[in-house]
């Protein structure tokens, strides 16, 4: 199998190992993975490797030090060889994987939709990450989606827990929220969804001056604001910061400008990756200050879940 590997310590370094995967057990199945997204969504996985374990889902082959990790992406598989009666061989498979051209899994608490991965350097990981769609199984799949399915699953579904979390806290009555890196997939689909809620406040898209424009043209932000125009927004106002950029400079200023009006800075993503003081001190913002936290998807969405009944990716 080959695996593509990122040194964890500088994500501009990567390598392509080969090795044998493990033999299989009862129960076990491997696949073959088809294809896969890769967005500035992943980068973000390994930016906050450590701190939020997601270099803990897929073991680096051939890694002694522990230096080299897996950074997820989302995708297609093919089972290729299944040592479990209930999951035949040829079935397609949605779901998180790294990026590799196969992977042996482990799964468990199988329905006709899906299945959960029961190795056991998973069991302790959010249960989204390690659930697996049957799409073989769903009479409205449509391949012609795929490749819209990997690039746009993660994204969406962060998109909506960010608007219905922020729904069920009536938007901390504030009269703006601010998004940063409105050009973003993320924030473009937050936007949106607040658009179309009733009650939201006004939504305020932040952006380099050169996706001023077409920020602009997707009729979602109700005003759009470069960062080199920051002075422009009303700092008078109560308001929400939504983070997908992790830009020091940006959330200083604004944290600064606004004071006691900020009511809580949620720290998304991290498309400002490539700056590594930038990026420490915005996973550091996140972690530490009193109204700033880290969003993570996976809890709200396993709180959505269990409220809803939902089952399935």
């Amino acid at each position: 199998m080959k695996q593509l590997q990122t040194f964890k310590n500088d994500l501009t370094q990567t390598r392509v190992i080969e090795s044998t995967l493990p033999s299989l057990d009862k129960g076990d199945i491997s696949v073959s993975i088809e294809s896969f997204a890769f967005t500035a969504n992943n980068v973000t996985y390994g930016v906050a490797g450590n701190t939020i374990g997601y270099w803990n889902f897929f073991q680096a082959l051939e890694n002694i030090n522990n230096d080299w990790g897996c950074i997820p992406v989302w995708g297609f598989a093919k089972v290729n060889i299944s040592k479990n009666e209930d999951i035949k061989e040829g079935e397609r498979l949605f779901g998180y994987f790294p990026p590799a051209d196969s992977l042996n899994l482990s799964p468990i608490k199988i329905s006709d939709e899906a299945f959960i991965d029961g190795k056991d350097h998973r069991k302790d990981l959010p249960p989204v990450y390690n659930n697996y769609m049957r799409v073989s199984k769903d009479i409205s799949y449509d391949t012609s989606m795929d490749n819209i399915r990997s690039l746009l699953f993660p994204l969406h579904i962060t998109s909506f827990c960010l608007c219905d979390s922020l729904e069920d806290e009536y938007y901390l009555s504030a009269s703006q929220i601010i998004i940063v890196s409105a050009s973003s997939k993320t924030a473009i689909g937050l936007a949106q969804g607040l658009m179309d809620a009733d009650r939201a406040p006004k939504i305020i898209g932040l952006t380099s001056s050169k996706n001023a424009d077409f920020v602009n043209s997707l009729g979602c932000y109700d005003e759009v604001i470069s960062y080199e125009q920051l002075s422009r927004v009303n700092y008078s106002l109560k308001s929400v910061i939504v983070d997908m950029a992790g830009s020091r400079e940006i959330l200083g200023t604004l944290h600064g400008s606004l004071g006691d009006n900020m009511l809580k800075c949620y720290t998304v993503g991290m498309t400002h990756w490539d700056n590594k003081v930038t990026a420490e001190d915005a996973l550091g913002q996140a972690m530490l200050r009193d109204r700033t936290e880290f969003f993570f998807c996976s809890s709200a969405y396993s709180k959505k879940s269990k409220g809803l009944g939902l089952r399935r990716l």
